[in-house]
């Protein structure tokens, strides 16, 4: 692909069926929805299944970006968006990850050039599938279990009444962080969106 016509691979990580949709896990996918709410402005044309996964095509800024789900659950997401990256060839910069991440509070927002997965089985299998660590990620804080419940059936709940009512907010700040990955790149998105979300933010 040209550099005039730069390609961008926005996905967000979780498990498909209705039976996940509201929870912390799945946070990454509703960024996703939330940005293809941006990018339409109302209007909603049908997603394609390719790679076996969900994939809306848009056009902004002069770019073309792919936002996808992978449908594939959270442990092989990397054979879809792989696959994706390798069909359209998307270069590793052009790559951002959204995910749940429990090592930060929610209504928290971390971009990072990438790096390990920190436990995170979706980014493990990315890189995997990959071969290369080397993609940029947007770290959604859901917060860490209270006492002693495992991770592994805290990040399968539902987020709490108080932590839904700030759920619009965090995830317009996210889409709007990939907004200005695709935009103005990494560095710039990086120095405006990482840090707090708090019920205080406008």
């Amino acid at each position: 692909m040209s550099e005039e016509n730069p390609v961008f691979i926005l996905t967000g990580l979780g498990n498909p069926g209705r039976q996940y949709a509201d929870t912390r896990h799945n946070i990454g996918f509703m960024v996703m929805d939330r940005l293809v709410e941006k990018l339409l402005a109302g209007e909603r044309p049908a997603p394609r299944m390719q790679m076996r996964a969900v994939v809306y095509d848009f056009r902004y800024e002069g770019k073309r970006i792919l936002v996808a789900k992978p449908q594939t659950y959270m442990n092989e997401s990397g054979s879809a968006v792989a696959a994706l990256v390798r069909f359209f060839k998307i270069p590793l910069g052009n790559i951002l990850v959204a995910h749940d991440d429990v090592d930060l509070p929610v209504g928290t927002l971390r971009l990072r050039p990438g790096g390990g997965s920190a436990g995170q089985k979706g980014i493990a299998s990315i890189i995997e599938r990959l071969g290369t660590q080397d993609f940029a990620r947007l770290r959604v804080g859901i917060g860490r279990p209270p006492g002693s419940k495992l991770a592994a059936a805290y990040v399968l709940e539902s987020f709490s009444r108080a932590e839904s009512n700030d759920l619009p907010k965090i995830l317009d700040r996210a889409a709007e962080a990939a907004l200005m990955f695709v935009r103005d790149g990494l560095d710039k998105a990086m120095n405006q969106f990482n840090g707090v979300i708090s019920a205080e933010d406008d």
